[in-house]
């Protein structure tokens, strides 16, 4: 197996797209060039833009439109741009060549201000059947719009994560919805990858409470 295909955040995407139930909490993606960005921000005003490979948050920015101008946030750093060759040229300095996409931002729930996300621990056991670990809530560290534990997050349970930044009663439904989409995102990916073994989904709830699935983690085995 290709552990860099595998790797490809762009490659996992479109294999949950071909599955029609997980397709709508997939946030819209494109790769990273100027057309897209340009688009993509004048259609959601916010993105994010990540690179194709990496994990624990690095090299993620966020990206707005503001009135006639631009910002982009670094980890705790904001930049604002007039125009936006400017913001472009400055993502280009970040990306230092590598190959980035970019989605649609998300307004997370947030605790006291603080965005909130989850990760889902998706393992196969060895008679062959997958069986989720744990959901927790990962909480961002005060100033950072990044959940990732390496980034001074804390993590809680998802249970109750969920009750407060959203609500109680949200609980239940919240998490069979996750397990559901963990499950149908699973037989897409092992479909199209066997022999993985053990998966990390990120989700987020967004302010009206929809699910939306960031990422996928494959580690090949």
């Amino acid at each position: 197996m290709d552990g860099r295909q595998l790797a490809s955040k762009w490659a996992k995407t479109e294999a949950l797209l071909s599955q029609e139930r997980v397709a709508p909490h997939i946030p819209p993606t494109r790769m990273f060039n100027s057309f897209n960005l340009r688009k993509m921000l004048n259609t959601h005003r916010m993105v994010v833009v990540k690179p194709v490979r990496g994990a624990g948050g690095h090299g993620v920015i966020k990206v707005t439109k503001e009135g006639s101008g631009y910002a982009h946030t670094y980890y705790a750093q904001k930049k604002h741009f007039s125009s936006f060759n400017g913001l472009y040229k400055s993502l280009n300095r970040l990306r230092k060549g590598k190959s980035y996409i970019i989605q649609k931002g998300i307004h997370l729930a947030t605790i006291d201000g603080r965005p909130i996300d989850y990760r889902v621990k998706y393992v196969k056991k060895e008679d062959g059947k997958w069986k989720i670990r744990a959901i927790v809530g990962r909480l961002a560290r005060p100033g950072l719009f990044v959940t990732n534990l390496s980034r001074g997050g804390t993590m809680m349970a998802g249970s109750e994560g969920i009750r407060r930044s959203f609500s109680p009663k949200a609980v239940t439904s919240k998490k069979r919805e996750m397990r559901e989409l963990t499950r149908l995102s699973t037989q897409v990916l092992e479909g199209r990858y066997p022999g993985i073994g053990q998966l990390g989904f990120d989700f987020g709830i967004d302010n009206s409470g929809k699910i939306w699935i960031f990422e996928v983690n494959t580690r090949p085995q």
